[in-house]
């Protein structure tokens, strides 16, 4: 089994259970704006993208000051007014502690913008164990590379050396589009027959297994 250097988490969906307060907050934001308000389904398959690019693929119809509405209703809901919870998984916060003392260099690449990123990282108190991060304000959106480039720039990293680790299907193909190895997890967004598709090294059904997995020597 291969033991990577450098891991590169998603987060809505994989750290965090963040998957039904996002879907609770786009269906909102789409009352609040007169719009149709798409389904569960429709909501879950768009997390992991920025929120613009995220809005297009929801609401193809409507013209970019709408899309800009929509996603300041959707943060004032986010941030302010839907209290749905948001707890990381369980048994993340020792896997990434257990990592991070074992010498692995973590990493985080999400469709968070970077002011809600940090935010949940200081609310986690997880900032500390990641190396650097990146978001939707630093490149371009899942399932476009830039942002793992950019890690493995940014740490003088090898493609070889770092595993992308996601619950949708957006962060294995941005990860496949460089050739770097993926592992999906099946808590999140995305089926297992979807995540396969996209020819991850494995697919992960509990956090257990996956801390095993990055960490064989438990």
């Amino acid at each position: 089994m291969k033991e990577y250097q450098l891991i590169i988490f998603d987060w809505d969906g994989t750290l965090m259970d963040s998957v039904q307060r996002i879907v609770s907050c786009m269906q909102k934001a789409a009352q609040v704006c007169s719009l149709p308000v798409p389904t569960s389904v429709s909501v879950k398959d768009i997390i992991g993208l920025s929120l613009a690019e995220a809005m297009q693929k929801l609401f193809p119809d409507d013209v970019p000051e709408q899309h800009q509405r929509l996603i300041q209703c959707y943060g004032e809901y986010y941030k302010h007014l839907d209290d749905t919870p948001t707890p990381l998984f369980s048994g993340i916060e020792p896997m990434m502690r257990q990592l991070h003392a074992a010498g692995k260099s973590l990493a985080v690449a999400t469709g968070k913008s970077r002011r809600g990123l940090e935010r949940v990282l200081t609310e986690t108190a997880m900032g500390e164990l990641f190396r650097t991060r990146r978001g939707a304000d630093d490149a371009k959106s899942k399932p476009d590379p830039l942002m793992l480039e950019q890690i493995l720039d940014e740490l003088s990293f090898s493609v070889t050396d770092a595993v992308m680790v996601g619950d949708s299907v957006h962060d294995l193909a941005m990860a496949r589009a460089i050739g770097m190895d993926s592992i999906g997890v099946t808590w999140g967004v995305h089926a297992p027959h979807m995540l396969a598709m996209h020819q991850p090294v494995a697919i992960m059904e509990s956090v257990t297994d996956l801390h095993r997995y990055l960490y064989p020597h438990l």
